[in-house]
């Protein structure tokens, strides 16, 4: 569970979140809003990548500024582009690096790497260039260098985007079979439709928080009123 309590942030004179108090408790939710609307920088929040001036935030009760490193074991973090997120030049030599830090044998840690790249079927391509991968295995690999480290939490900050209708299909079921709670921000609001619960961002702050209907709704007609 996530709980932010009066969180505000700036970047510069901008106020890049206004006032947000949220208790994220749900399996699925989803975070929508313009461009510049502060879903990012929410984002960033859950895992200390962002520590925010003013209020708190805690994962499953750790305030994620006194406890930044124990946060980030709980909380995997996707970005936008699966690619900046491979390091290593090769699909296992990538897996591995993310098990690095973790108090595992090396037998452990082999296992558990062919394991995540059975579950995506990247068992066959272990061996191979990691940025010589198509788009949608450079996403599978993203999401097994995350998930191999079997956080508790997956934040996915809109990881549909350089996705083509077939890979954005993929997402969604690769999304609907993880066993951790998810927190998906993404522009594909299809994506949300089986969700718990979709909050909205306009302005660094929460303007809408319900059920995906009824956030989706409002979200189109703030949109449509400002066209």
């Amino acid at each position: 569970m996530i709980e932010l309590d009066a969180v505000s942030h700036r970047l510069g004179e901008r106020a890049v979140l206004r006032d947000v108090s949220l208790q994220l408790d749900e399996d699925r939710i989803g975070v929508i809003g313009a461009n510049g609307s502060g879903k990012s920088t929410l984002a960033r929040t859950f895992n200390a990548l962002v520590v925010p001036d003013e209020g708190e935030v805690r994962v499953n009760g750790l305030d994620v500024r006194k406890r930044a490193r124990d946060v980030r074991r709980q909380v995997g973090f996707m970005f936008t582009d699966a690619g900046s997120q491979i390091l290593m030049p090769t699909v296992a030599e990538d897996i591995q690096l993310s098990l690095r830090d973790l108090p595992m044998s090396k037998a452990q840690k082999d296992a558990r790497s062919r394991e995540v790249l059975d579950r995506f079927g990247l068992q066959d391509h272990a061996d191979h260039p990691a940025q010589l991968l198509s788009g949608g295995q450079k996403q599978l690999l993203a999401f097994a260098s995350v998930l191999v480290r079997d956080p508790q939490i997956l934040v996915c900050d809109e990881p549909s985007t350089l996705l083509d209708l077939a890979n954005v299909l993929h997402l969604q079921h690769t999304l609907a079979d993880l066993p951790m709670q998810v927190i998906l921000l993404t522009h594909h609001l299809e994506l949300l439709d089986d969700f718990d619960r979709v909050v909205v961002l306009d302005e660094g702050q929460v303007v809408a928080d319900g059920k995906p209907a009824h956030a989706v709704t409002f979200y189109r007609d703030l949109m449509a009123s400002r066209t």
